[in-house]
Order: structure tokens, then C-alpha cells, then sequence
């Protein structure tokens, strides 16, 4: 299966236009509505163990 880099998705939501708080919303409202599948993206990402953990930590913390 062909995958891309975290830094490459980044870019590329960068690139549509969607800015750091956007981001951190987008984590928020996938981690609170689906957080199984928000995992499944990070893993697929390859973000580290100790960073998925970290983000899904603060995302479920933070209101939608």
C-alpha cells in the first residue's frame, strides 16, 4: 500500500488553504466523532507511538 508522510499530508492540507487551527479543529471533531478511525489515519500517517498519543490526548480535550 502506498502511503504519504505526516509532513506530506500537512503540506497538502496546507496547500488547500486549511491553517494550524483548522487543523487542530479537524483533529478535534475526528478524534470526538470517530476516534478509531482518527488513530487508523495517524498510524497510516506513521506518527510515532508517543505523537499520536500526545495529539489524540489534546484533541479529546478540546471542544469541537
Amino acid at each position: 500500500m502506498n502511503t504519504i508522510t505526516k509532513d506530506e499530508f500537512v503540506r497538502l492540507l496546507s496547500d488547500a488553504g486549511i491553517n494550524d487551527q483548522q487543523m487542530r479543529k479537524l483533529h478535534t471533531l475526528f478524534e470526538n466523532r470517530h476516534p478509531d478511525a482518527h488513530d487508523s489515519l495517524l498510524r497510516w500517517l506513521g506518527v510515532s507511538d508517543t505523537e499520536r498519543k500526545e495529539i489524540r490526548s489534546w484533541a479529546r480535550k478540546t471542544e469541537g
